[in-house]
């Protein structure tokens, strides 16, 4: 009799167990399509979003998303549908966002040139202006000797330089490349204007 129950249990068991593994197996498949619509769903916002000004000025979270979607990919293929089906979907919902953050980004660097481009090129002319008065003068004003003035037109070709590939790259739409140029022109400016006893301009400090 014990040994009827002892097997009737083992039986019961092994039951429970081959439906657990059935359970879990419906419950993967049934997160297979829906994996699948949501990696599909991603590819499409990714590249909605690359063919924005997220390609300019998102690129770096784009990237990460192209990884993430690769990652999804991978997961599926092992058969892990609710892994993918989470990164999908969260990569979907950070590239459909990537669109308005990249124009803001845009503005906020159109603003930034725009700022710069108002005030480099007049430390530029304020700057010539005094090394010609310097490079004519008899005598230098305290602080200042022939070597500061030499120095002085030599950085200023440096700083005009600078400006003039910011400028280029503005044009062409590297707007990020702009930027970074014309922020060394501005700081190479206002270490000449130090140098010669001038005041920078309060934006430039």
């Amino acid at each position: 009799m014990q040994r009827r129950s002892s097997i009737w249990n083992r039986g019961r068991r092994a039951a429970a167990a081959v439906i657990a593994i059935l359970f879990v197996s419906a419950c993967a498949a049934a997160d297979k399509a829906p994996a699948a619509a949501a990696i599909k769903a991603a590819e499409e916002a990714i590249a909605a979003a690359k063919a924005s000004d997220a390609s300019k000025f998102a690129a770096d979270q784009l990237t990460s998303m192209d990884a993430a979607v690769t990652s999804a990919k991978a997961a599926f293929e092992k058969g892990d549908y609710a892994s993918a089906l989470n990164q999908a979907r969260d990569v979907a919902a950070k590239a459909k966002e990537l669109p308005a953050a990249a124009s803001a980004k845009k503005a906020e660097l159109a603003k930034a040139w725009a700022d710069m481009s108002g005030g480099v090129p007049k430390m530029v002319t304020a700057i010539q202006s005094r090394v010609d008065i310097l490079s004519q003068s008899k005598k230098l004003p305290a602080g200042i000797d022939r070597s500061k003035v030499d120095a002085a037109k030599s950085n200023l070709t440096a700083v005009n330089q600078t400006w003039t590939e910011a400028s280029e790259a503005y044009k062409a739409g590297n707007f990020t490349d702009a930027i970074g140029k014309a922020t060394a022109a501005k700081n190479q400016a206002a270490e000449i204007m130090t140098a010669l006893n001038m005041q920078p301009p309060a934006a430039a400090k």
